[in-house]
């Protein structure tokens, strides 16, 4: 098995030539991140491995036609996410992401909290309103089983868009640019969708954190 350190360059040039080490690296290093884009498609985890699974076999028999204008990642989510769609049309339950509005919700934060505009400060925070400042909390309780488990459940009842998104950018790490090309959402709708997401799950943890 390869380290972190190994490129995608070199992944993918290892994985052309039949490296079966450099495929399970690859592997290893993708396929949560597909789950995650798979679920947002279809129902159920069994569903969504399948996808999964259906997807790497469409990765590996276009690897050689791959041409590299995008990263690999993204080109591998790509092809999970149209396997998903494709998957998701059969049980009438894909619906694209760039056809998601994210602004047909609620605000992503209570106006109540802020000061109107007859306030002495309109827009801002009213006073004890505010987030509250975690960082003098010990690290025991942020990292702990509980704030874990709590966090995972606050993902899970996000709507599939915004679960999908603040999986990838904040559980995976991939950029907004790479959330963006592999989900086909523009900029603003990524950028809302996320803040929507990291808004539900900062709620939970304030109702949790502030007891």
């Amino acid at each position: 098995m390869f380290g972190v350190a190994q490129s995608e360059e070199q992944l993918l040039v290892r994985v052309r030539e039949g490296d079966e080490a450099a495929f399970e690296s690859l592997v290893e290093r993708y396929h949560r991140p597909m789950l995650a884009v798979a679920r947002a498609h279809v129902r159920g985890a069994a569903v969504a491995e399948e996808v999964v699974q259906d997807a790497w076999v469409g990765v590996l028999r276009g690897l050689n036609r791959f041409e590299e204008r995008s990263s690999l990642k993204t080109w591998i989510l790509r092809i999970v996410a149209n396997t998903a769609m494709t998957r998701g049309v059969r049980e009438a339950r894909s619906v694209p992401f760039s056809a998601l509005d994210p602004g047909d919700e609620g605000p992503a934060v209570d106006p109540d909290r802020f000061q109107g505009p007859d306030g002495s400060d309109p827009g801002q925070w009213l006073a004890g309103r505010a987030p509250a400042d975690w960082t003098e909390l010990p690290e025991t309780i942020l990292a702990g089983r509980e704030t874990v488990q709590l966090v995972t459940a606050a993902i899970a009842e996000l709507p599939d868009a915004q679960r999908t998104v603040i999986a990838l950018r904040d559980i995976h790490g991939y950029t907004s640019e790479e959330v963006c090309d592999a989900l086909d959402l523009s900029p603003g709708n990524q950028r809302v969708l996320l803040h929507r997401a990291r808004s539900h799950v900062r709620r939970a943890l304030e109702r949790h954190l502030d007891a």
